[in-house]
């Protein structure tokens, strides 16, 4: 196997890779890995962002989440994304899971965090600029995605670790963190 990165911009690359059994090379897009964070507030809300995707077309309604950096920690970039994205940060980060994003043409993974106690950043933050911050109570967010409002699968995937854990009940007693 022999990749060759063929297209390249900032955020990702094209690699034909050359398989043995294959005459023409299949095309992997190769972004860097991305995180994403469930976090809940020391009251007990989850940290939200509502902004407009151009990929998409519409505005959506999603958990603080970015790309991990050449040469940081997914951990260092969770922290980074949520007080940019929110303006909040925590002092305690678990990794929920390490996921494979799409297995039919994506190179990266998903590493997803649950952060607790979030509290308003102490020192200036410059705030990602088009990020709306919204706090929900964890039994509007299990609404919020019942009715579709959302609908990003990865996010979805991270809700689905959390309540594995125990961070997000969605039976009985929906919503409650622990």
């Amino acid at each position: 196997m022999k990749d060759t990165v063929v297209f390249s911009v900032p955020w990702f690359d094209i690699v034909a890779r050359s398989l043995d059994a294959c005459a023409e090379p299949y095309y992997v897009v190769r972004p860097n890995d991305y995180v994403t964070v469930l976090a809940a507030t020391a009251e007990g809300s989850f940290l939200l962002v509502r902004q407009y995707r151009p990929a998409v077309g519409a505005e959506t309604l999603e958990l603080p989440s970015g790309h991990v950096e050449n040469g940081e920690s997914p951990e260092a970039a969770a922290r980074r994304e949520l007080a940019e994205e929110t303006g909040y940060e925590s002092g305690r980060f678990e990794l929920l899971g390490t996921l494979v994003p799409d297995t039919g043409r994506m190179g990266n993974k998903l590493w997803c965090f649950y952060a607790d106690g979030a509290t308003p950043v102490r020192s200036p933050v410059i705030r990602e600029e088009g990020v709306e911050l919204v706090q929900c109570q964890p039994s509007e967010l299990i609404r919020q995605v019942g009715e579709g409002k959302i609908d990003h699968a990865l996010n979805l995937a991270v809700l689905l670790l959390a309540a594995m854990r125990r961070h997000l009940q969605v039976g009985e007693d929906r919503g409650h963190p622990q």
